[in-house]
């Protein structure tokens, strides 16, 4: 199957572009090459890659393609709200605009990259699920995923199947690595410092999944049988996947022992707090979806994999593993302009 993989040069798309070559799909990157060199390791990517806005996307893009899977997008806060009126562009009328291209030409399947951000900051104690939980998006990025995802979901049909996944807070190694979420940030702090500092008092409820399986799921939603993915929507984890912030700091401690964990309460209890039901992905797709990453064994790889790269402080803080930084650092050198379009030189 010949797939564009729209992303592919993301914390994500560097992961699956490998994982989809090793179970013989054909890939097409496809990817503005904002982080391009925001690499930690060498890569030897032996797959056709164009680099191109999401929002300049053509019909002859799409030529001969059999699914797509959507990654590329402005990520969420700080970045997704940096420019609100962007993100907008790029996560919402630049997906829909793809997803009718893709109708138009003959794709089957459409793999759309959701967020459970759509659910906002949750006063119910309940575990959250797809289609009844309420949806209450706070920031530019979760209004503009959830738009997109409401709206493309309902153009799924016989033609052209769209499924949307909805990943909780991604963690695990990549060559584009991001320290700029949670659980990468403690462990990566850990590493680096000695140190685990967390502001809250650590009760906040945090949903994470592994990188490998997010992966594994968009990979489910292109082979599963069509009435188990049309037009649905699941939340990405695992059994029992729902963690307090201090439960994320001592499974971060237990990966470097003798690292100090260190409660400063400083911002008292975080309001965003929720907790995801993962009943529909793990029984409506079991055999398809097989998540196999807890956060001991993910630790454990995330260290393993600093050791092996000599992962220092100022590579945790920089440009690198930050992708508001490096966008700011783009615009700073002048090679990108305030539409985050590549000044041609």
């Amino acid at each position: 199957m010949r797939v564009l993989l729209t992303g592919d040069r993301g914390y994500i798309g560097s992961v699956l572009s490998k994982i989809l070559l090793d179970h013989g799909y054909e890939v097409i990157g496809y990817d503005s090459g904002y982080f391009s060199e925001n690499t930690l390791i060498n890569l030897d990517q032996k797959y056709k890659q164009v680099t191109k806005d999401i929002r300049d996307i053509k019909p002859n893009d799409l030529e001969d393609i059999e699914a797509v899977i959507h990654l590329a997008g402005l990520s969420n806060d700080p970045l997704g709200e940096f420019l609100p009126s962007l993100t907008y562009k790029i996560n919402y009328e630049a997906t829909v605009n793809l997803v009718r291209l893709s109708q138009k030409a003959g794709v089957s399947r459409f793999i759309y990259a959701s967020s459970q951000s759509m659910y906002g900051v949750s006063q119910s104690q309940n575990e959250l699920v797809e289609d009844d939980s309420e949806k209450n998006p706070v920031t530019a990025y979760a209004k503009a995923k959830w738009k997109a995802e409401k709206e493309i979901n309902a153009m799924s049909s016989d033609q052209m199947l769209v499924t949307s996944f909805r990943p909780s807070t991604v963690f695990g190694a990549s060559p584009r690595l991001r320290c700029d979420i949670v659980f990468n940030n403690l462990v990566a702090c850990a590493f680096t410092t000695g140190k685990i500092e967390i502001m809250s008092d650590g009760s906040p409820w945090r949903p994470v999944v592994h990188v490998r399986d997010v992966c594994s799921a968009f990979i489910a939603g292109m082979t599963a049988p069509e009435p188990l993915v049309s037009g649905r929507a699941f939340n990405v984890g695992i059994e029992n996947g729902n963690y307090r912030v201090k439960d994320l700091a001592e499974a971060a401690q237990r990966a470097v022992p003798g690292s100090e964990l260190i409660y400063t309460g400083e911002h008292g209890s975080d309001s965003r707090t929720y907790k995801v039901s993962f009943e529909r992905i793990l029984n409506d797709l079991k055999g398809y979806y097989e998540p196999e990453w807890d956060l001991d064994k993910g630790g454990e790889e995330l260290v393993q994999y600093f050791k092996a790269i000599n992962f220092t402080e100022q590579q945790f803080r920089g440009k690198n593993c930050n992708r508001l930084q490096q966008l700011l650092s783009l615009r700073e050198s002048e090679l990108i302009n305030k539409e985050l379009r590549f000044i041609k030189g």
